[in-house]
């Protein structure tokens, strides 16, 4: 039985990872979770500098999720290549690094920084605002995501996937213009802006007003915008959004994503992903599947 796939040449020994922000950069969980079970490591948003984050609170608990406004915070590059890869690699694991920045030239200066480190996958969060373009984030304006697409492509030494945001009027336009960028995978999807006022104290439930909405009450718009992407372009597709179950995981291969990213579900079930690596191998083994591959987009 076959459960690995490729991702820009890089091969996976089987389709789960976590996803960026909600496994720390494996550490707080490598006490629980048995690192080399896992295709990937997904890290924590890193930065040229270290970002403080934003004001708290910044976590609500809603119906069906959780709402974020962190604010990417993390210690910056210097830090993450001196202490979180060399933990890393302790692992039989992939390592993917998420980039976050506010202007092109930041994201790049991280990349650059990376070149010559042992991490397999770039994961570039086009969510963040861009502070000259007025604070639109990247990855709601094609042209924009084509542009700083193919800046980091053209310094990028490893593969560059870029994370789509889903709060733009039609996905598959952002992921024409990222595949056009010359980008070689994309991860969607990035969390759905959301609001909590608390009644009591007649105020927002998070200090930035508004904040990610994650968890179980996104998988369908994920499902759905993972299935029209990949009808739309040709490259590779990591899907997330509720995930917490190999059942859900299952979804977003038949959906056409060729990996997937578990992210809220470690918050409340530390042992979420190895639950769904074997959840797979179960779910292969009782309907006879004997590559995982084929199941990737078997759902027209």
């Amino acid at each position: 039985m076959n459960t690995k796939v490729n991702i820009a040449g890089v091969e996976l020994k089987n389709p789960v990872m976590t996803a960026s922000g909600t496994f720390g950069s494996g550490a707080e969980y490598g006490e629980m979770v048995d690192l080399n079970r896992l295709g990937a490591v997904v890290t924590k948003g890193v930065a040229n500098v270290p970002w403080p984050g934003n004001p708290t609170p910044r976590i609500a608990e809603v119906y069906g999720g959780m709402l974020n406004a962190i604010g990417l915070q993390n210690p910056g590059i210097d830090v993450f290549v001196e202490r979180d890869i060399p933990f890393l690699k302790q692992y039989d694991t992939k390592i993917v690094v998420n980039v976050c920045g506010r202007t092109t030239e930041d994201y790049v200066e991280v990349v650059e920084r990376l070149g010559d480190t042992e991490v397999d996958l770039l994961e570039i969060n086009i969510s963040c605002p861009n502070v000259k373009e007025g604070g639109i984030a990247f990855g709601q304006d094609p042209k924009a995501v084509e542009a700083i697409t193919r800046e980091v492509k053209r310094r990028a030494k490893q593969p560059v996937i870029m994370k789509l945001s889903p709060n733009v009027t039609d996905i598959t336009v952002m992921a024409k213009a990222a595949e056009a960028g010359g980008a070689d995978a994309l991860s969607l999807i990035n969390t759905l802006t959301g609001m909590k006022i608390d009644i009591h104290r007649r105020t927002f439930a998070l200090a930035n007003k508004t904040g990610g909405l994650s968890g179980p009450a996104v998988k369908p718009v994920a499902v759905r915008m993972v299935y029209q992407t990949a009808n739309a372009v040709k490259i590779p597709i990591i899907g997330m959004g509720g995930i917490s179950t190999a059942e859900d995981a299952i979804e977003f291969l038949l959906a056409g994503a060729t990996a997937v990213s578990v992210g809220t579900a470690n918050f409340f079930n530390p042992y979420a992903t190895v639950e769904i690596v074997q959840g797979i191998e179960d779910y292969m083994k009782r309907y006879g599947v004997d590559d995982v591959n084929q199941l990737i987009g078997a759902v027209r």
